[in-house]
């Protein structure tokens, strides 16, 4: 996994709670999924801007296993957005030599939307430049859950021995198996908590809790905090 060390460096891998588009609008009259096709906007820049900032993996949080609590029109508009977007930047994301990949349950999504995302995936699968992942109906304590499940009955089956059972096999069975560790997670909107996002991952990562909602989030913003992030001492509990 990508824990390099101690020292200073570069965030290659950046990881981003969007949150603030509900706030957003509700400050200026809109309703809620005006904030959210406004978010969507703002994803597709910050997309654009993050392999300037020396960003190798971008994972954004779109929707949360929690996230189904919310009304159903609010839940049906960000699916439809979610469906649109793809659509919509699909060839673009391709262009750009974006390589994507979704992470979360698929298995409550709407069948054309999970289709979708497995097309989009299959498309993109030998792009290099940036690998965005989306995390769309996604907990951390479910994704734990699940590997626990997985490595169990592998213990079962008599294919795994207790042993042998350590954190790279763990994190191998997690759906972020192909991804190095984020580095820096950023959450907009001030609020200061991770919210079930990747907890395992995150182990190690350092954190910027930014002010501004996730529509007025900008790659200036981004930047910056890629930039703060490179001048922090990571010691992984090694003295000063």
């Amino acid at each position: 996994r990508s824990r390099s060390g101690s020292g200073r460096g570069s965030a290659r891998h950046v990881a981003v709670i969007m949150d603030g588009n509900g706030r957003w609008a509700k400050s200026r009259g809109l309703p809620r999924l005006a904030g959210h096709r406004r978010g969507a906007e703002v994803v597709r820049r910050i997309v654009e801007a993050a392999p300037d900032s020396g960003v190798s993996y971008l994972t954004l949080y779109a929707f949360s296993t929690e996230n189904w609590k919310r009304s159903s029109e609010e839940v049906q508009g960000l699916m439809e957005l979610f469906s649109i977007y793809i659509r919509r930047e699909g060839k673009e994301l391709k262009r750009r030599g974006a390589r994507v990949r979704f992470i979360g349950d698929r298995t409550r999504l709407n069948r054309d939307l999970a289709e979708q995302m497995g097309r989009l995936e299959a498309s993109t699968e030998s792009n290099d430049r940036l690998n965005l992942t989306i995390a769309i109906n996604y907990g951390g304590r479910d994704e734990i859950l699940g590997a626990v499940r997985r490595l169990a009955a592998e213990i079962a089956a008599g294919r795994l021995a207790p042993e042998a059972l350590d954190a790279d096999a763990f994190s191998a069975a997690l759906d972020t198996r192909d991804l190095p560790d984020p580095d820096l997670v950023i959450r907009t909107s001030g609020e200061m908590r991770t919210s079930n996002f990747l907890p395992w991952q995150s182990a190690y990562a350092e954190y910027a809790f930014v002010p501004e909602t996730w529509p007025d989030f900008t790659p200036e913003l981004f930047a910056r905090a890629c930039a703060a992030f490179g001048a922090r001492n990571r010691r992984f509990g090694a003295a000063d």
